[in-house]
């Protein structure tokens, strides 16, 4: 093993050490998304409840989705990392054992720029079909949009408080601000208006004839 090594050329040996730094960072990542934890290492600097804010005070369209533009945000800078990492490990990789094998560099670098590509398409579409799969059989609060429900927890004045509400054939509790601004007892019969995210909505009262205020 000593021997081999001490016979390879400093740039290969560069190689093969960039390439065994960068498998460490891949292998972790692959591992984190297995596990769950790759959304906890990306901070966008973006709250999603500060987002909805804006939605429910009228302050944004209420045709954006909000929550799908943060999860977008997110989801495309970890993607990014990944792929980043993949392009390195494999390029890393391919400039090693080409130039092991005594190809020129810049052409092992050429050739290595394919598998770095490779890899970067291969990544983003594991992880695109990963996210579609988890997606599956998620309830979606955007179908209980234009219902009409009971408040469960009062919602104070300009402040938050909670609704039930048939969500994809089950009740669901979900946090809820009155758009208006105005406090809502519980059991007052409210309509939803606006959906945040999947965690809160926007309500407005329905007057005793079941006309909204």
């Amino acid at each position: 093993m000593t021997e081999w090594w001490e016979g390879l050329s400093g740039g290969t040996r560069f190689f093969y050490g960039m390439a065994i730094f960068f498998s460490v960072f891949f292998v972790w990542q692959i591992v984190a998304a297995f596990l769950g934890m790759a959304g906890d290492d990306t901070d966008i600097g973006t709250d999603a409840g500060d987002v909805g804010d804006m939605d429910v005070d009228g302050d944004v369209p209420d045709d954006i989705d909000h929550q799908d533009l943060v999860e977008s945000s997110q989801a495309f800078k970890i993607l990014s990392l990944r792929s980043v990492i993949s392009f390195f490990t494999l390029f890393s990789w391919g400039c090693a054992l080409y130039t092991a094998e005594g190809m020129e560099t810049v052409k092992a670098m050429g050739i290595s720029v394919l598998w770095g590509l490779g890899g970067m398409v291969s990544i983003a579409l594991i992880f695109w079909g990963m996210g579609k799969l988890a997606e599956t059989g998620t309830k979606d609060v955007a179908t209980a949009k234009g219902k009409v429900c009971r408040v469960y927890l009062d919602i104070p004045a300009n402040g938050y408080g909670e609704i039930k509400v048939m969500v994809s054939g089950a009740v669901e509790h979900i946090k809820a601000k009155s758009v208006d601004g105005e406090a809502l007892p519980a059991g007052t019969e409210v309509k939803i208006v606006q959906v945040v995210d999947q965690t809160l909505v926007g309500v407005r009262k329905l007057t005793n004839k079941g006309e909204e205020s």
